[in-house]
């Protein structure tokens, strides 16, 4: 029984209500036992294989674990599971989870086959002009997935610390940096970590950077066999190993030249982040480390320059011409550009199909425009559909774009590595605005929610009543598969029963993402957030299943699922 104060005299009582199995669950569990009162081994399994699209090898180990978590007992012990147990098992998303936790994809093929989990700034706590900058968004970053750290280089007192560059955000030593990322790097993937180095120091100092990488990291550190790769190696060769990418000393110096001869009103790099945003990208100035087309050389400076390019495995720097140049592929190298978002909207508007094919071999990088100061993030889509590998985002950043991000890095175990579709690698140029087919269509029901009595305390929603919640269904993809629902609102009610069905049809579902919010209704303030999660489509495991929600900063609950089903024809 739940109290609600109306009036200083008034209490309202609700009762809590625990929402028993859907009417489909119910009639699959009939179905399947015959109208018995026990579901068999046997019986769970035919269910797995024809309902759940599973090879039912699972279910013998399904009944033990629901046996014993809420009998004590084993299956020995007891004819099968019961109703309830059965519908606590598909509710229960570690037993039933939404989708495969495994990596399932080829991993052999070179990086560029692969969208990356790519940070930007990945030091700050905060917003990009004054927050702290700390090794404990670059912890938290790995241990979530994330695969490519970015490190800015400044020159100190004592050596070499880690901020964000004419602003005034505090610094980090460049040590404590390293150190925590050789800790962190492979506890929750053991694909290659890629250190993206903005390096900002003299020659000197990046001797003594070059020396502290090779102490810390040691056989971890991926050390190239020649100095410009032709090819790129796979995840698979890269397990366990940390990668280093960055401008050449002499293109970093090249470049320095070159940006000193433009205003600051032309600035708009990663380098430097608060020059006016690009109003054209015609001119280079909007082109943010591509490796030059010429071979390295060495410098005055010899044996300390060299060593540290020796620890660079993919290499960036300036492009010497407008885009179209910058964008050509090379047989015998391969590079990565880096566009900022507003670059990126530009080249794919007009050099779509440029953009492409230069991502097939090489590697492309896509960061906020300098203008996000809340450390805020930008539509991660066109850039997948672009084929670009790096879509860095502002990790410490909350909204629905971050959401997405996670979603997309959910699909092949978390592992932080997602092979590309095969239409973004043939020759054959892929164009996301053409009015493609349908492929397939998605059927998706909302049957129910719980957990948020046992999450949220009793007066998060509403002082005077429980709360009323409703789940929006949408799908984030290309133009054509966008598409939003939402279910009705259930009034006064902690365990919602919606039971409604929403169909969408999807021409790109190997780019579709489902997106999944709850939210109470309020009439005299803006709805309240009740959770989220976002799903790669491809990644669906068909049937009835349970689906986590997770908060803003995109942490799961402990408690608050949905019960779903999704269906493809």
């Amino acid at each position: 029984m739940g109290n609600y104060r109306m009036c200083l005299c008034f209490i309202r009582k609700f009762k809590v209500m625990e929402a028993g199995p859907p009417p489909d669950v119910r009639e699959a569990f009939k179905d399947y036992t015959t109208g018995g009162s026990h579901m068999t081994t046997e019986q769970l399994r035919r269910f797995l294989v024809e309902v759940q699209g599973d090879s039912g090898a699972e279910a013998e180990k399904i009944v033990d674990q629901i046996l014993h978590k809420r009998h004590h007992v084993t299956r020995f012990a007891r004819s099968g599971l019961t109703l309830d147990d059965f519908f606590f098992y598909l509710f229960s998303a570690d037993h039933n989870p939404v989708i495969n936790n495994q990596v399932h994809q080829d991993m052999t093929k070179p990086l560029s086959h692969y969208f990356i989990y790519t940070g930007h700034n990945s030091y700050l706590t905060g917003n990009q002009l004054n927050s702290d900058c700390s090794d404990t968004p670059i912890m938290k970053a790995l241990k979530r997935g994330v695969r490519v750290i970015e490190l800015d280089l400044w020159p100190n007192s004592d050596g070499v610390h880690v901020k964000h560059g004419r602003t005034l955000t505090t610094p980090v030593e460049l040590r404590t940096c390293l150190r925590t990322i050789d800790e962190y790097a492979f506890l929750s993937s053991p694909y290659p970590v890629i250190i993206t180095l903005e390096d900002h120091l003299t020659p000197e100092l990046q001797a003594k950077v070059a020396q502290m990488i090779t102490e810390i990291f040691g056989k971890k550190l991926y050390r190239p066999e020649c100095e410009c790769l032709e090819d790129l190696p796979s995840p698979d060769d890269l397990k366990y190993r940390i990668i280093i990418s960055s401008k050449p000393p002499k293109e970093y110096k090249k470049l320095k030249a070159a940006k000193s001869k433009r205003s600051k009103s032309e600035k708009d790099s990663d380098d430097d982040s608060w020059g006016k945003e690009p109003l054209d990208i015609t001119n280079d100035q909007y082109i943010d480390d591509l490796s030059s087309s010429d071979t390295h050389e060495e410098s005055d400076e010899g044996q300390q320059e060299s060593e540290y390019n020796r620890l660079i495995t993919i290499h960036a720097g300036n492009a010497k011409g407008g885009l179209k140049e910058a964008l050509k592929v090379e047989a015998n190298k391969v590079r990565r550009l880096s566009l900022s978002e507003l670059a990126l909207e530009k080249a794919t508007e007009h050099h779509g199909t440029d953009v492409i094919k230069f991502t097939q071999k090489n590697i492309l990088r896509v960061y906020p425009k300098g203008m996000r100061f809340d450390s805020s993030n930008y539509k991660p889509l066109l850039g997948w559909m672009h084929g670009a590998q790096m879509v860095a985002f502002n990790m410490q950043g909350y909204g629905r774009s971050l959401w997405l991000m996670h979603g997309m890095f959910r699909a092949n175990g978390g592992c932080g590595y997602v092979k590309k579709p095969d239409f973004l690698m043939d020759g054959e140029t892929f164009n996301p605005k053409n009015d493609f087919p349908v492929k397939k269509t998605l059927n998706v029901k909302v049957y129910m929610g719980d957990g948020w009595d046992m999450d949220f305390k009793r007066t998060q929603f509403d002082l005077c009543s429980p709360p009323d919640f409703y789940t929006k269904v949408t799908i984030a993809g290309v133009p054509g598969d966008a598409k939003k629902m939402k279910t009705r609102v259930i009034e006064d009610n902690w365990t919602p029963v919606w039971g409604e069905e929403f169909t969408f049809p999807l021409r790109v579902p190997e780019l579709a993402l489902l997106r999944i919010e709850v939210h109470e209704h309020d009439i005299t303030d803006s709805d309240d957030f009740g959770g989220q999660t976002c799903l790669p489509v491809s990644e669906l495991r068909p049937g009835i299943r349970a689906v986590p929600l997770f908060n803003r900063k995109g942490e799961q609950y402990n408690s608050v699922r949905l019960l779903m089903r999704f269906q493809f024809v």
